[in-house]
């Protein structure tokens, strides 16, 4: 089940189910150089040597996994430091792929109380996920998830088209549990942190309570991350990820589309 969890030591304005925070800058830029359309080598994820308690802490055992950049611009600019910035970490176990976001985002914007209306228009994380690094288009069926996880703990996805053809925007929060935490430092720092089932392609939302797969050493799979950046506007004014996107028709924002596209990660023992 989805959960949604903060503490905040700002001010706050809630108004008609809007949530805007005011954040200060962090200033870091970590480097990364994977590219899409070459060739990619897989980037090592290592199992965690600690259990993992999904509270937006930055626990003991997430010093065993290394940083990877937010910093790639899929939609708009990429944002000056001062308004966004954010990288992340990942570890794994047998039933959840675990992951922790380093966020700094001048205002925190949620203008849809409705959690299947524009939701991509929102500040919220999304986290693609390839469960065998197969690739491929998965817009309207589940070969791979575009999980958009709001403000307010919900995650969307896009199914399988309705009856009539019209696009069936879904809710899936109980594929997953985050919380996030913003506390008042020099600099302020949002952490979002993630447990994730894994489902296979074979998934269906007529069998929702199928198992997820249990993760094991080499394990193959598709990964990437982005996140939707929006300051009190209609539409997001930046979407920000972690892969370089080769464009199709000027287009990068591929990622809801095709998982060709997604950056290959492989399951390793734990990190010595």
């Amino acid at each position: 089940m989805a959960g949604f969890g903060y503490i905040l030591f700002w001010d706050l304005n809630v108004k008609k189910n809007k949530f805007l925070f005011n954040a200060a800058a962090l200033s870091f830029m970590v480097a990364s150089s994977v590219s899409a359309g070459e060739p990619l080598e897989a980037r090592d994820v290592y199992r965690t040597t600690a259990p993992i308690v999904v509270d937006g802490a930055m626990d003991d055992a997430w010093q065993a996994a290394s940083w990877r950049a937010l910093d790639k611009a899929i939609i708009g600019e990429l944002p000056q430091e001062n308004d966004f910035s954010g990288r992340y970490k990942l570890l794994w176990d047998e039933n959840y792929l675990y992951l922790l976001t380093e966020i700094t985002d001048e205002k925190l914007f949620d203008q849809h109380s409705d959690p299947l209306f524009k939701y991509w228009d929102d500040d919220c994380l999304e986290v693609f996920v390839d469960e065998n690094n197969s690739g491929g288009n998965h817009q309207f069926n589940f070969n791979a998830f575009a999980y958009h996880i709001a403000l307010d703990g919900h995650v969307a996805d896009i199914g399988p088209n309705n009856p009539d053809g019209s696009t069936h925007f879904i809710l899936l929060d109980d594929h997953l549990e985050s919380k996030w935490k913003v506390f008042q430092q020099k600099p302020q720092k949002l952490y979002w942190e993630v447990a994730l089932k894994i489902y296979p392609e074979t998934f269906t939302l007529e069998n929702r309570n199928a198992e997820p797969v249990k993760l094991t050493e080499g394990k193959d799979m598709g990964f990437m991350l982005a996140y939707c950046d929006n300051d009190q506007s209609e539409i997001r004014e930046s979407f920000v990820g972690d892969v370089e996107i080769t464009p199709k028709n000027g287009d990068k924002n591929l990622g809801y589309i095709d998982a060709s596209v997604f950056a290959p990660i492989k399951l390793r023992s734990a990190k010595r």
